[in-house]
């Protein structure tokens, strides 16, 4: 028996995040983005449809961002169980980047619309650039499990929330709502049929 035919070892399955169920993580994001934006959308610009307290969509959209995060990091770490020690730490590494990342890009928004005496511009800026964030993560993550699911899910997210800074309010958040909870809604329906052809997974994040 050559090295090509031998079965694929259960840590090298881990490894790649075969067996994470990554729909509580994708539902989550895709709250987020329907809730916030939609929210955003509905009750701002010059004609608003209806009138919302001006920080329901911030909120609403920080409470999913925050759900899908810790999601997004638990599936990362446990996507590595049963791998070595270099592959362990690869996916806890992973699962902190959204930690530090998120922390670095509220200190980025906070500090330029502070600078620029502009704080009516985190309105834009943490909806798009938080999108991007994620959108990057995925491409990161999706690369290190090789999963193609996670890396075209975080271009789209990654194309769709820049793109969408060439419009202007509301059309802004109602792209973000429809394309970026849209590639999440999207994307949970196809984990479950990648996991069904995988043979079911065992770690739900």
């Amino acid at each position: 028996m050559t090295a090509a035919a031998l079965p694929v070892p259960v840590s090298a399955r881990a490894a790649t995040g075969a067996d994470v169920d990554s729909r509580g993580a994708y539902t989550g994001f895709a709250l987020a983005y329907v809730l916030g934006h939609g929210a955003a959308a509905v009750s701002m610009g010059p004609d608003p449809l209806i009138a919302l307290p001006a920080w329901l969509p911030m909120t609403l959209l920080g409470s999913g961002l925050a759900a899908g995060t810790v999601f997004a990091s638990v599936a990362a770490t446990r996507a590595q169980r049963g791998a070595g020690p270099h592959d362990s730490l690869s996916g806890k590494l992973l699962g902190l980047s959204w930690i530090s990342a998120f922390a670095a890009l509220f200190l980025a928004i906070t500090g330029l619309t502070a600078q620029m005496e502009l704080p009516h511009l985190q309105a834009i800026l943490w909806p798009t650039w938080a999108g991007f964030l994620v959108g990057v993560l995925y491409l990161g993550e999706g690369a290190a499990r090789r999963n193609l699911l996670h890396y075209g899910l975080g271009t789209w997210l990654a194309l769709t929330s820049t793109a969408s800074l060439f419009l202007a309010v509301p059309n802004l958040f109602w792209v973000l709502a429809v394309a970026g909870g849209g590639g999440f809604a999207v994307a949970a329906v196809l984990e479950g049929r990648r996991l069904a052809r995988n043979g079911g997974g065992k770690l739900v994040a």
